[in-house]
């Protein structure tokens, strides 16, 4: 009978109502709520994450809400946390009632007095009515200049369906329009619509500029002439230490607030806004022990893939993982619900890519992953054994396994009953390969100790595919019959 007409088929349920407990490497995805409300994996978002240069990160991923660089703290809060966001699983909610109060700490950007150098601010907006006078962004205070007291004030504030940023008496030095540099977006503030902000300033140049979705909304040169080239940049100074509202009165959702101590360039590669980066994210599992000899038969998955998107599978296997490395074994791509082919061993391991749309609004989704294996049966125990004593000696003899999968059989043997941990038989240690063969004679026992015997089959596939043991027998070696002397 062929091997296949013997083998079991075996399911493994990866991810499903479970949970993905089996994950070695993660990355650009995440875990969280998919069908049927159990775990998936899905894209992250292209949230920011804090570098070296990072002076606040308010990601809102935290009830909380607390600032992820720990440069400042928050004082008061009246901002709820909701599942809309852009970035991420939550943003914060303000409702026109007062918003997020923070205190910065020595060596922050608005906790310490003095020169700045460059900056920038950004953060994700969606209003839910834009109406006038909405303040995104408020932070007031005042710095003395030859002994004379001048009002201070950075805004972000809705004008005419506009987003106007104000710097009053920030850079030392600029005197015109009463001090303040005025900066506003070209583009409407539209509704219910994420758009992203980012103003910088670059303290070598003097470059102001405003920024919607990484696209160019207006900008100003805060240079005595006013100019590119040929006037002294004026540089951001603040006064007293003050502390920073945000979204003080404000309707709708904001999201991702981050300040950065440089000019970096919102058009960065690395600072797209894509709600998921384009390249995709990517798992694995560790390696899963399935058997000796099982083959894969189909992989099949309970996913989510929105137009445009996609995912990618990938199986390896082998029958020791310790030498793997990355490329080796190597990884084989395989469609769900498809006969496979080909991939046999003892672990295997399962890989996925996860590919955004082109526009990288949508993530594909991955709930569980159903793998089917043709796993090799254990062959059956030979029904009947017998021992026969001898002197210093046992025979063993048993009828053939039923099971026509058997190739040979071990014997195991021992001093106590259930224990096979025997080693004094010349013939080897405890279980002993005898072959395909039905009887053994085991030679240098001790007369009048009692041995305890049993008999297993191991399939001629593999001889490490070992089956279930035999009924357990005893015997015990005798020199002869006569009565001890």
């Amino acid at each position: 009978m062929p091997l296949s007409l013997t083998a079991e088929e075996k399911h493994l349920i990866l991810g499903g109502e479970g949970g993905w407990k089996d994950i070695e490497k993660m990355d650009g995805v995440v875990k969280g709520a998919g069908r049927y409300g159990w775990e998936s994996i899905s894209l992250d978002t292209n949230a920011r994450k804090v570098t070296s240069l990072t002076d606040m990160l308010l990601d809102f991923e935290n009830d909380d809400f607390s600032d992820v660089t720990g440069n400042y703290t928050i004082t008061e809060n009246h901002m709820y946390s909701t599942s809309k966001a852009k970035m991420g699983k939550q943003s914060a909610l303000a409702r026109g009632s007062g918003g997020i109060r923070l205190s910065g700490k020595q060596g922050s950007l608005f906790g310490t007095s003095g020169v700045t150098g460059s900056f920038m601010i950004e953060f994700w907006l969606n209003p839910s009515i834009a109406e006038n006078g909405e303040i995104i962004l408020s932070w007031r205070s005042s710095r003395t200049v030859v002994n004379y007291p001048l009002y201070q004030m950075i805004s972000a504030s809705i004008e005419s369906n506009h987003l106007l940023w104000r710097f009053t008496n920030v850079f030392n030095g600029y005197t015109a329009d009463g001090g303040s540099v005025t900066i506003q977006s070209y583009s409407i503030i539209i509704p219910n619509v994420w758009t992203h902000h980012s103003i910088s300033f670059d303290v070598e140049t003097g470059l102001l500029e405003y920024r919607i979705d990484g696209k160019l909304e207006s900008l100003t040169y805060v240079t005595s002439n006013g100019r590119e080239v040929g006037g002294d940049p004026y540089t951001p100074q603040l006064g007293v230490v003050a502390d920073l509202d945000l979204c003080p009165q404000f309707t709708g959702c904001i999201d991702d607030f981050r300040m950065v101590r440089t000019a970096e360039s919102s058009v960065d590669p690395e600072l797209r806004f894509d709600t998921y980066k384009t390249d995709g994210g990517y798992f694995c599992t560790k390696p899963l022990l399935i058997s000796r000899g099982a083959q894969l038969l189909k992989l099949d998955a309970i996913t989510n893939v929105p137009s445009q998107t996609d995912i990618e599978f990938y199986v390896r296997c082998g029958d020791n993982y310790y030498n793997w490395t990355e490329n080796e074994p190597a990884w084989v791509s395989v469609s769900t619900n498809t006969d496979i082919q080909g991939l046999r061993g003892m672990y295997f391991q399962v890989a996925a890519e996860l590919f955004p749309d082109g526009g990288g609004l949508h993530s594909p989704q991955i709930t569980q992953i159903d793998l089917l294996f043709d796993e090799i049966a254990s062959p059956l125990p030979p029904f009947v054994v017998n021992a026969v004593p001898g002197n210093g000696e046992v025979t063993l003899n048993w009828s053939y396994s039923v099971d026509d999968t058997a190739g040979g059989y071990y014997v195991y043997y021992g001093e106590r009953p259930g224990e096979y941990l025997g080693r004094e038989a010349v013939q080897g240690e405890s279980p002993i390969n005898v072959g395909n063969t039905t009887t053994i004679t085991l030679t240098g026992l001790k007369n009048g100790k009692i041995y305890y015997f049993a008999v297993a089959s191991y399939s001629r596939y593999d001889g490490q595919i070992q089956g279930e043991l035999s009924k357990e027998v005893h015997s015990r070696p005798l020199k002869s019959k006569s009565p001890r002397r």
